[in-house]
């Protein structure tokens, strides 16, 4: 049982700067941080995940959020990020409240060690009593290896310290029925199961990566790994503790009763697919009953290039995605095995090993709860 509470906030560029002016929004944050600064006396641990960075910064180089590319978003994240970071800082020192930044790419929650490393830099600064604020590392990512939205993020980081509360600050009240702006529509005040109302939710905001459907995507990750997600207005007073206490609308998108384990939750709540393999349907009922683990005579097909450790994704050749594992082959090497069925291991890669290209205990079958993702297109 956990004892501390520990809670995640993530906030939209569109609440943090002026659309038109591209600055911060200095009462926006002066409420946001006051906020904090109460959660924590009431004994939370709060992290704060906060994009901002790139629209701050495309003033000093003379770009705008509709003319601005992956290279012009890279240089604004540099120039915007001290101004964030200052804005949060200055704010910060007037609530007693000491902050940290910490940046991340894709890499330091798709690799284990270097998921199990950031996990314990953001305990430690909890533990001085250290805000951390956490962003994707925008100056070197590229659109191959980013994270892409901050919802996500905030849902990987909401697993890793495993909080009870993730809250996404808004512009709208929360998830509705249909496109908020039609005659009728109405708020969903509790989700649990996210995959029911991913048909209705699209539209990213001007400033932001993300729109509903990533912080649904979202909602189901930290569900599955026991928090509970609020989605809400940021525009109030106590934008957080109001949410919390159930003082004005919102959605709240129950965590499940029986959570996976860390590390069925690292295995399975994916930012990124690295590759995926399809087996025989047969197969895939076996590995589904917990028989076995996948082995390569199984593989119909093969996608995307990925290394040994690498999570991949498991699909029936009926395109049904199934599970999710930890390959103990490299994508060459799986090929390499697949393609001569009747040679040893030893023989093929020069070492001894197990022609099993996914172990048992590195291996979880997916539930109803988990949002599959479709399988490429390209297979070989």
């Amino acid at each position: 049982m956990i004892s501390e509470k520990h809670i995640v906030i993530k906030i939209g560029s569109a609440l943090l700067t002026n659309q038109d002016l591209l600055t911060p929004r200095w009462a926006f944050l002066q409420r946001v941080m006051e906020d904090i600064a109460l959660l924590r006396a009431e004994g939370y641990k709060v992290i704060l995940c906060s994009s901002g960075a790139v629209a701050l910064g495309m003033n000093m180089i003379g770009v705008t959020p509709e003319t601005a590319g992956l290279r012009d978003k890279q240089a604004a994240a540099a120039c915007g990020m001290p101004l964030l970071l200052n804005a949060y800082r200055q704010i910060g020192h007037e609530h007693d409240l000491n902050i940290a930044q910490v940046l991340v790419t894709l890499s330091d929650f798709e690799d284990h060690r270097r998921f199990l490393n950031t996990k314990n830099t953001l305990h430690r600064l909890l533990h001085a009593g250290v805000m951390p604020i956490i962003n994707e590392n925008d100056t070197v990512t590229t659109e191959e290896i980013r994270v892409g939205d901050n919802d996500r993020l905030a849902a990987k980081v909401a697993q890793m310290v495993q909080a009870q509360h993730l809250v996404i600050l808004t512009s709208v009240d929360g998830l509705y029925d249909r496109n908020p702006s039609e005659p009728g529509a109405r708020l969903v005040e509790t989700v649990h199961d996210v995959s029911e109302y991913l048909a209705v939710v699209d539209g990213v905001s001007p400033l932001g990566s993300g729109g509903m459907l990533t912080k649904m995507q979202a909602a189901n990750m930290a569900q599955n790994a026991g928090c509970t997600t609020l989605i809400a207005n940021g525009e109030a007073d106590n934008p957080v503790s109001s949410v919390l206490k159930g003082l004005r609308p919102c959605t709240t998108c129950v965590a499940h009763a029986e959570p996976e384990t860390s590390w069925a939750a690292w295995l399975t709540s994916r930012l990124h697919m690295a590759g995926s393999i399809v087996i025989a349907k047969e197969a895939a009922d076996l590995i589904a009953a917990g028989s076995r683990g996948v082995e390569r005579n199984d593989v119909v097909s093969l996608t995307g290039h990925y290394v040994k450790g690498d999570v991949i994704h498991i699909y029936d050749d009926t395109g049904c995605e199934r599970a999710r594992g930890m390959s103990d082959f490299s994508s060459d090497e799986t090929a390499i095995l697949v393609r001569n069925m009747e040679m040893p291991v030893k023989q093929l890669l020069g070492y001894h090993s197990r022609a099993v290209l996914v172990e048992p205990e590195n291996l979880i079958s997916l539930q109803d709860r988990h949002l599959p993702w479709e399988l490429p297109a390209t297979v070989s």
